[in-house]
């Protein structure tokens, strides 16, 4: 067979790697004279999951490719537990996750870098090199004289920690496996090995005398885990290969269907009996035609992320399966396209040869030159040449096989993963009023609203920094993202005991994705749709889109839960947090007595985010009197009466006062000239009897003088309510 004998003849010239290659041309003289024979090589292989089994090769990569890459380094999966507290009267909660330390070969050569990689099909890395989960991810090129990896030799020890020279690789450190079910999930990467897949890549490593020429340019990709000979062999079937082992080392260069053909010479006559076309020159014939099953290319697509791709050429489909030609590499659906119509048309013009004899020797002509014919149409490939006595003959085949232009790659649906970057963290930390649910009246409810700009976001770590310093480590925000924006415009003033169908408020979000909602009178009275505007609390009855997360905010509910004296104080650009929504709480003893900012920091953020505590102190400072009232009796006597408020009663249902909240009813009543108090009450009762005398006295030290009102609270004074003016 030809196989055996071109086999013997590539060793004798070039070595183990020159029988490979010459094999390689045996076996394509044994299908054209034979028919194809099933054969076993390189095949595409699914997107399979990181291996840890001894003996499996670590493949070479070339071009850009995914790869699973074979794990050659681990520990056992590490775990950490959180303790957050609820406040008081809740039980603590403790919380376990999970990370993974390991290194992933990907590559038996040198590569440049790494582009995206995949955990359980999902994008794990983006391309622009940030990771979607916790952790740290370090690359090695597979230079020779690269270090070992400081987590490997931590763990191993340096004297006992291999370098992997020569071998690329990529460690986790600390990865997060929340996200995968507390499990190393199935990885693959993106491997870039070099900015083109060239022929002399792949032949570099072989010990013989060999020569490449050209670049298989439609190719992104290529792995190769196996012989130089089973890699040109399946490489052969769509991008011929041309072998010149005429001179002293063996000349190997990628057909190129668009270089210029060269024109022969006239055909020679030979005066051998035995010579083909003795006269002419030269012998024409056409192989019967025999309908054979369609070619199909199977290979990786690099437009659906890699994942496998068939292109089928066009045309009546012959009996049976189609012809499925495996290819290991990646290349687009257009280039795939282009390919398998290319060997579709490729088998049919290969039935036409021509055995040509000519007179003179020209070194441009070789095993895989493009000729023309005088007298012939088209083009021909030189397959073999012989110097014989009567001339150089030459075996040529037609090849004018161009590809229909504007081919429509047939690739399906994909719906590839969206890389977004990871979402900046936004907080804004409250104090909460008490609402009468909680067992003490007394204890601070202090929350963080945190939120991100984007769906790309883990949570955060929340901390307290009570100004020493340091931070103090308050949990985990979640995973749930808060609705957060701000104010456009400063909000207008309005009365807190009125509906205010008049105000409205422009809020931009800082996630486009989140929405706002309306709710109807009875869901007001329920609590629903209240939100912190800068220091005033505030619900809406009316949510109406602008477009690009903005919301008109209408029919409104003013100085909810005690916050009536913020009304007027509104700023542009002030916080808006949707208080019925995610909230994380902060346990208070943690924060101490100190003014305590909270700080939160998520994967997205370079610096920490900070917050003051907004609304500190609301929970345990009483609500401000109300229904101010004043009389003068006919001897001069001046009587202040108020109404008390209770903190939690926000609902009045039955008409009976609610309880207090105090530990005892106290008020304090002042006399004030700008801002200054010049006398004080201490009172138990809602009311307050001056004689006339001490009203002479009072108009005596100020005859402009005030008369204010707060209530006492076991912690707290409430804010004053204005009573009368002497003037």
């Amino acid at each position: 067979m030809a196989t055996l004998v071109l086999g013997a003849v590539g060793t004798a010239l070039g070595g183990p790697v020159g029988g490979a290659i010459g094999a390689l041309a045996g076996r394509q003289l044994d299908g054209l004279v034979l028919g194809s024979a099933s054969r076993s090589g390189p095949r595409l292989r699914e997107l399979e999951v990181s291996l840890s089994s001894y003996g499996n090769p670590i493949p070479r990569v070339y071009g850009r490719m995914r790869v699973a890459g074979a794990i050659v380094w681990a520990t056992e999966l590490q775990e950490h537990s959180e303790t957050r507290s609820g406040g008081k009267g809740q039980s603590a909660l403790k919380a376990y996750t999970y990370t993974a330390n390991l290194a992933v070969a990907l590559s038996s050569r040198p590569i440049l870098g790494l582009g995206r990689v995949w955990a359980d099909g999902k994008l794990l890395r983006g391309a622009a090199g940030d990771l979607k989960v916790g952790g740290t991810l370090r690359i090695h090129t597979g230079a020779e004289d690269q270090a070992v990896d400081p987590l490997i030799a931590a763990s191993e020890g340096e004297a006992r920690c291999p370098a992997f020279r020569g071998i690329a690789y990529a460690v986790f450190e600390n990865l997060e496996l929340s996200d995968f079910g507390n499990r190393i999930p199935a990885l693959t990467f993106e491997v870039l090995a070099d900015d083109a897949v060239r022929l002399s890549d792949l032949v570099d490593e072989s010990p013989a005398e060999i020569e490449a020429h050209g670049e298989l340019g439609v190719l992104s990709g290529l792995v190769v885990d196996g012989s130089l000979d089973t890699t040109l062999s399946a490489l052969e079937p769509v991008l011929p290969i041309a072998i010149d082992a005429a001179g002293a080392s063996l000349v190997m260069h990628v057909g190129d269907e668009g270089a210029e053909a060269l024109l022969l010479d006239e055909a020679a006559s030979a005066t051998d009996d035995d010579a083909f076309g003795r006269v002419a020159g030269f012998s024409r014939r056409r192989e019967p035609f025999a309908r054979l099953p369609s070619p199909a290319l199977r290979y990786a697509d690099v437009d659906r992320d890699y994942q496998p791709g068939t292109q089928h050429a066009t045309g009546l489909a012959g009996p049976g399966y189609p012809d499925l030609v495996e290819l290991p590499a990646a290349l687009s659906g257009s280039n795939a396209r282009m390919l398998v119509e290319r060997l579709a048309l490729r088998r049919d013009r290969g039935r036409e040869r021509i055995a040509w004899r000519t007179s003179t020797v020209d070194a441009k002509v070789a095993p895989g030159s493009r000729m023309r014919l005088p007298d012939y149409s088209g083009t021909w490939r030189v397959e073999s040449w012989e110097w014989r006595e009567a001339g150089v003959e030459l075996e040529l085949v037609r090849t004018d096989v161009a590809a229909p232009k504007n081919l429509v790659p047939t690739t399906g649906l994909f719906p590839a993963p969206v890389d977004l970057p990871a979402a900046s963290t936004q907080l804004v930390a409250l104090e909460l009023p008490w609402d009468g649910s909680r067992g003490d009246a007394d204890a601070a409810l202090v929350v963080a609203a945190v939120g991100a700009t984007g769906t790309v976001w883990s949570g955060a770590t929340l901390y307290a920094d009570r100004g020493d310093g340091q931070l103090l480590p308050l949990g985990s925000s979640g995973r749930e993202r808060a609705v957060i924006g701000f104010a456009k415009e400063p909000l207008a003033p309005a009365s807190p005991l009125l509906f205010d169908r008049t105000s409205h408020l422009l809020v931009v979000l800082t996630s486009q994705d989140q929405v706002l909602s309306p709710a109807g009178f009875s869901e007001l009275g329920a609590g629903a749709n209240l939100a912190l505007i800068g220091n005033e609390l505030v619900q809406f009855g009316r949510a109406d889109p602008v477009g690009a997360g903005r919301w008109r905010l209408s029919q409104l509910l003013r100085g909810c839960g005690g916050t009536e004296h913020a009304i007027c104080d509104h700023q542009p650009d002030e916080p808006f947090v949707l208080l019925t929504g995610k909230l994380t709480s902060i346990d208070s003893n943690a924060l101490g007595y100190a003014e305590a900012d909270i700080a939160a920091i998520g994967r997205g953020d370079t610096e920490p985010v900070i917050s003051p505590i907004r609304l500190r102190g609301i929970g345990s400072r009483p609500l401000t009197p109300v229904h101010g009232r004043s009389r003068w009796s006919h001897q001069g006597v001046l009587a202040l009466e108020w109404t008390r408020r209770a903190r939690g009663g926000w609902r009045w249902t039955d008409g009976i006062d609610v309880p207090l909240g105090e530990e005892a009813e106290r008020y304090l009543v002042t006399f004030e000239n700008a801002g200054a108090a010049l006398r004080a009450w201490s009172v138990d009762q809602p009311v307050l009897n001056l004689s006339a005398d001490e009203i002479a006295s009072l108009s005596a030290l100020a005859a402009t003088g005030t008369f204010h009102v707060r209530q006492q609270g076991t912690r707290a004074l409430s804010a004053p309510l204005f009573l009368i003016s002497l003037s």
